[in-house]
């Protein structure tokens, strides 16, 4: 794919100011800064090692995981600063469990392009459907677009890398930050940088991809594998 007009990836959680507020309260860390062609051993080992060391901070040791429970009471003497963290958390009753591990669920994922309007589909993605999840012209810019929950505690660092393959040899990969987010009761929309498909008679045809969503702690909340076809533009 072609590295075409990026634009910059909206903050879904408020605001860069209430994002590095969470990234300090759940353990004074720094933030870090994907189609189907049957064969997956294409793409497995290789590439996730290459995209961990590129992501990972270089020599960084993770501060202690503390559940939404314990960053709450630790203050719990002082009634305005544990309502500040309340409303700043975003956190819900069901959420001051103790669980330590944060969890990000993914419901849907979208397609934004001024040729097909927006298409969601939602995952994951049932078995019985192509993994052709979408159909573009060459030359068409668009956007990819998630929404996603998060539970239990805060997810820190939660970063993007989509990796594309045609007929069995990579063609392009992208990675991004999407930012630190706490447990709420409403979903988060994010879109993606935008993309440009390529052109000319060697760029149509079948994309297979991988979607993968890790946190700073390299856990993988999501790995997605689809695909999408590009044809000639009339």
């Amino acid at each position: 794919m072609e590295a075409g007009k990026r634009t910059e990836a909206g903050t879904s959680s408020g605001g860069g100011e209430k994002q590095e507020k969470l990234r300090e309260m759940k353990s004074e860390k720094p933030s870090s800064e994907v189609f189907d062609d049957g064969d997956d051993h294409e793409y497995e080992d290789e590439e996730d090692g290459k995209e961990g060391a590129a992501i990972a901070t270089a020599g960084f040791v993770p501060g202690p995981l503390l559940s939404l429970k314990e960053q709450i009471e630790k203050d719990k003497d002082d009634d305005s600063l544990r309502r500040w963290k309340e409303k700043l958390l975003g956190c819900v009753e069901g959420d001051l469990n103790g669980q330590m591990e944060p969890e990000v669920k993914f419901h849907s994922i979208g397609i934004i392009s001024d040729d097909i309007g927006e298409i969601n589909t939602p995952l994951p993605v049932a078995e019985n459907q192509s993994r052709v999840l979408f159909t573009l012209k060459e030359g068409s810019r668009y956007q990819l677009k998630l929404t996603f929950t998060v539970l239990h505690n805060i997810v820190s660092g939660l970063t993007y890398s989509n990796t594309v393959w045609k007929a069995g040899l990579q063609v392009d990969q992208s990675k991004g930050m999407l930012g630190t987010f706490a447990p709420q009761r409403e979903p988060y929309e994010h879109t993606l940088d935008e993309e440009t498909t390529p052109s000319g008679v060697l760029a149509r045809g079948i994309y297979s991809a991988k979607l993968k969503f890790e946190d700073d702690d390299r856990r993988c909340h999501m790995e997605l594998k689809y695909s999408f076809e590009i044809k000639k533009s009339s």
